[in-house]
């Protein structure tokens, strides 16, 4: 699968951070570490993986984001 990228636009921090968040999930988190194992058992590359992953944080995060 080919993927393609819509917009290259962006927070740069932002993106920074949720990487930086799932990475120490990987390295403490045991659920998360399953997941990944789970996922590459599956076919998919590590990347792919982490970007998944970092879309799961963002949702999480986002719910927790103050409004207004």
């Amino acid at each position: 699968m080919t993927r393609h990228r819509l917009d290259r636009g962006g927070n740069r921090q932002a993106n920074s951070a949720l990487f930086r968040i799932v990475i120490v999930r990987l390295a403490h988190d045991l659920e998360t570490k399953t997941y990944m194992e789970r996922r590459l058992k599956e076919g998919k590359s590590k990347l792919e993986v982490i970007r998944m992953l970092k879309r799961y944080v963002a949702r999480e995060v986002y719910g927790i984001l103050p409004r207004g």
